[in-house]
């Protein structure tokens, strides 16, 4: 860095009252500061923090995403709240859209038009809070997957393993009422099925849908009930996880990839200010940028094309936002099952999909953190992430996780499929029936393969270099690749992680030949371990790096490889 100072002979000095002015300036400001310091003595916490250093990776921005999208949908959110009408009081529509002049609609529906087509910026401000939402609940979900697949869920962070995985459930849920306010035909569908999965659920199912609804279905009360969840209580819930979220963070410091200098005692990167606290400032801007870019360029649910919401009008070809998408799926592909308990319909085909299903996929997801704690026996803390193919098991039961979401989320549109395809729906939903039993066992079954292939290629690497692509014919006519050494870096993070051995279990007796009452358990302990990581390739231990090295492996550039005579040596 070069810098460039003027000449004293021509340098200018500043009048006297602009110096004057600046001093005053500078005095005020330090007035306040002293003022707040001997208050609540923030100076001493912001010298110890204020340098807190970070490190520097690009999956990290999938958080910064995820906040900042937060930010923008609280901001267009409060300029909707200006506008947006909660009831569901009966009028005839007598405003700017003239297809639906004359109609009788709620004050909900009636309020949504008028933002769109009559309130100044109100139709981009709709788009923007929909894309924001849509974006935060995107980046919170790549941002969780990152978190599995690395193992940063391991101790210390198993508590906000939770917090993330909350604010995921909380940022689904009050996007779906968000989506549900506007009263259209396409927001009442979805409440519809809702409505749909409460009476599945046994004894209590009825009452609760007259309790929510605030009578029959669909009642007059519902879109005044869903307004304060959606704009006081679940936000409220989600700032202070967030809140909470972002102490964790900074109290347990950040997780950090493998590599030369890291280790879980340090962390290495860059200061919080000034580095991070510019990038991320600048990073927010872009993020807000290309929200808005999407909002004035991708028209997202128009509301006045769907109509005012008709409980007699059904609407087929329709998909709901595409985080809820799951269910919907869920819902069109499980089989017509039903038992009858007592002269009472249990309905299966509603509740399974509908009920049992949420709570399967999130029970698994809060508990993995201990299970695979109480697989491994590790109770260490680690602050140095792993990468996805030191763990095939853990790999494999992500991508198969990912798998079955997506081939539910297919399943969604199963009638679009059908209509575009010019597929009869009922061969595409036994199709997608047989896949979301089969994929996802054979998803975990070839990651887990290649993932053991790419750890066999990582030890190839560090025993024997890397490939240089230089060929050496011999006198003989055979041919053979030089490697060239890696570098230290990079060996260093191809053997960063543990050498994991499955759990052997202890003798199914003692010495004295008195059965050891915990032997069953601990076989299956060690039937997980071996699931886990009997097939582990381990990297090389440092016996078998010295002994490489001296066979001459990886020794191009301290010519331990010399050319014999006779030899050829082409390039490719």
């Amino acid at each position: 860095m070069t810098t460039t100072t003027t000449p004293p002979e021509t340098a200018r000095e500043a009048p006297p009252e602009t110096r004057a002015s600046d001093n005053a300036v500078v005095k005020g400001a330090g007035r306040v500061v002293d003022f707040v310091d001997q208050r609540i003595t923030a100076s001493n916490w912001l010298k110890r923090n204020i340098r807190k250093v970070f490190p520097d990776h690009w999956s990290f921005l999938l958080g910064e995403i995820a906040l900042f999208s937060l930010i923008l949908i609280i901001l267009s959110g409060v300029f909707l709240t200006l506008w947006f009408k909660p009831s569901m009081a009966h009028i005839t529509y007598e405003g700017a859209y003239i297809p639906l002049r004359g109609v009788g609609l709620s004050e909900a529906y009636a309020s949504t038009l008028e933002l769109s087509f009559e309130v100044r910026g109100g139709l981009l401000m709709r788009q923007v809070h929909h894309w924001a939402t849509l974006v935060f609940i995107a980046a919170m979900s790549a941002h969780m997957l990152r978190i599995f697949f690395t193992g940063a869920f391991r101790k210390p962070r198993e508590l906000n393993w939770l917090v993330g995985l909350s604010l995921l459930v909380l940022g689904i849920t009050n996007g779906f009422t968000g989506y549900s306010l506007p009263d259209d035909l396409l927001s009442g569908t979805g409440l519809r099925i809702i409505e749909g999965g409460m009476l599945a659920i046994p004894v209590v199912g009825t009452y609760l849908s007259f309790f929510i609804f605030g009578g029959e279905y669909p009642g007059d009360d519902i879109i005044s009930r869903l307004y304060p969840i959606h704009i006081l209580l679940v936000p409220g819930l989600i700032l202070a996880l967030v809140a909470l979220h972002l102490m964790l963070l900074w109290y347990q410091k950040h997780t950090q990839y493998p590599g030369a200098g890291k280790s879980d005692r340090n962390v290495v990167g860059y200061p919080f200010f000034p580095v991070y606290v510019a990038k991320a400032g600048g990073f927010q801007f872009i993020v807000w940028g290309f929200i808005f870019l999407m909002a004035a360029t991708i028209q997202i649910n128009p509301v006045w094309f769907w109509g005012p919401y008709d409980p007699s009008q059904v609407t087929a070809g329709t998909q709901p936002d595409w985080y809820v998408g799951f269910l919907d799926g869920a819902l069109r592909v499980m089989p017509a099952w039903g038992i009858d308990i007592l002269g009472h319909e249990l309905a299966l085909s509603v509740l399974i999909p509908a009920v049992i299903l949420p709570g399967l996929i999130l029970t698994p997801l809060a508990l993995y953190p201990w299970i695979e704690q109480k697989v491994t026996g590790d109770t260490r803390e680690h602050h140095v992430l792993d990468r996805p193919r030191n763990m095939p098991v853990r790999t494999g039961l992500g991508v198969g996780f990912i798998v079955f979401y997506i081939l539910l989320w297919i399943a969604g549109g199963n009638d679009f499929f059908a209509t575009i395809l010019e597929i009869p729906v009922n061969w595409i939903s036994r199709f997608l029936q047989f896949s979301i039993i089969l994929g996802p066992p054979l998803a975990f079954w070839v990651t887990k393969r290649i993932c053991l292939g790419l750890q066999r290629r990582d030890r190839e690497k560090v025993l024997h270099g890397r490939e240089s692509g230089i060929i050496v014919v011999s006198p003989d006519g055979e041919f053979s690749e030089r490697h060239q050494p890696l570098e230290h870096g990079d060996a260093y993070a191809l053997t960063a992680h543990d050498r994991i051995e499955p759990i052997e279990p202890g003798p199914a007796t003692d010495a004295s030949g008195v059965p050891n009452p915990a032997y069953k358990k601990e076989r299956r302990r060690a039937r997980l371990s071996r699931f886990y990581f009997g097939d582990v390739i381990q990297k090389p231990t440092r016996e078998e790096m010295e002994q490489a090295h001296h066979n001459g492996h990886g020794e191009l550039e301290s010519g331990a490889h010399e050319e014999h005579p006779g030899d050829q040596v082409t390039t490719r």
